[in-house]
């Protein structure tokens, strides 16, 4: 059956969509659109459901993105990809877990879209040029200096992190503590020196509008949260896009939530979900998928 196809596949195709889009929301739109198109096909036409799904999903998401960038130009403050739950098994698969890291998917969306598809399909999905220039409909060549275009940018900007683990939980625990009781030096202790703080509220939540760079701004940032009160809620940790992260709940509702970047035992980032329209599926995990070692072919 048709459903029974696209379900055995969705969780890949929700992975290629989310990191060519950076939006949860956009990636469930582009699914359901696929989805009525794959359900208009008779099946038994299609030698490789897989191949030809995420064709029809890379092709709705590139023009999906190409109509939401003039949008995110207008973007009020700075602007974060929506944050996505993420199941534990994220961080055990390397690639996967920095290619939905908030780190690479802003590098990501530095990209043009073309560039954004062809490095998303072959440095994380492993997909030939041939096999994406059928899927984008271009041709092999120009896929070729497309990708070389695009990795050398991506490698020029990315940054290492370490992903979630036992460890990396501990070292947000140590953080949130300092921050709690206002312990200057446990806090600057934590942070490296080239900390980074970024906060999406989206013109609809109280948020700093531009990033809070350097250890000392931002441990005097985070403090004065604490101060106020801000940061006075009840608080969990999970995982979302393969980092650490701390949910922040006031009256039982998510009001934000933190992703912590580390590297080498230190706090390089503090990504700061605050826009209620990028909060409302934070609760659901999503299965991630990168398929297996030939993924084109089933």
């Amino acid at each position: 059956m048709a459903e029974d196809a696209f379900t055995e596949h969705r969780p890949l195709l929700f992975t290629i969509a989310y990191e060519m889009l950076g939006s949860a929301t956009d990636a469930e739109d582009v699914l359901q659109e696929s989805y009525l198109r794959w359900s208009a096909v008779d099946p038994a036409t299609v030698e490789h459901p897989r191949a030809y799904l995420v064709r029809v999903v890379t092709r709705q998401a590139l023009n999906h993105l190409r109509a939401v960038r003039a949008r995110r130009e207008e973007y009020v403050g700075s602007w974060l990809p929506e944050p996505i739950r993420t199941a534990p098994g994220v961080s055990e698969d390397a690639i996967l877990a920095e290619s939905v890291s908030m780190a690479m998917m802003l590098v990501l969306e530095t990209l043009s879209p073309a560039e954004r598809a062809v490095f998303v399909l072959h440095d994380v999905f492993g997909y030939t040029h041939g096999e994406i220039a059928a899927s984008i409909g271009r041709t092999e060549v120009s896929v070729r200096q497309t990708a070389h275009r695009a990795r050398r940018h991506v490698h020029a900007r990315r940054r290492r992190f370490e992903p979630d683990s036992g460890a990396a939980r501990e070292i947000v625990q140590r953080f949130l503590r300092a921050a709690e009781t206002g312990e200057v030096q446990a806090l600057m202790d934590l942070l490296a020196p080239d900390v980074v703080v970024i906060s999406d509220g989206g013109g609809k939540a109280a948020a700093v509008r531009r990033p809070v760079t350097g250890r000392d701004d931002v441990a005097r940032f985070v403090l004065g949260l604490s101060r106020t009160g801000t940061m006075a809620a009840r608080i969990e940790q999970a995982a979302y896009n393969g980092m650490p992260a701390a949910r922040f709940l006031t009256g039982g509702a998510l009001d934000w939530l933190i992703a912590f970047e580390i590297r080498d035992g230190r706090i390089t980032g503090l990504y700061g979900m605050r826009n209620p329209d990028k909060l409302h599926r934070a609760d659901a995990v999503h299965p991630l998928d990168r398929g297996d070692h030939q993924p084109w072919k089933r």
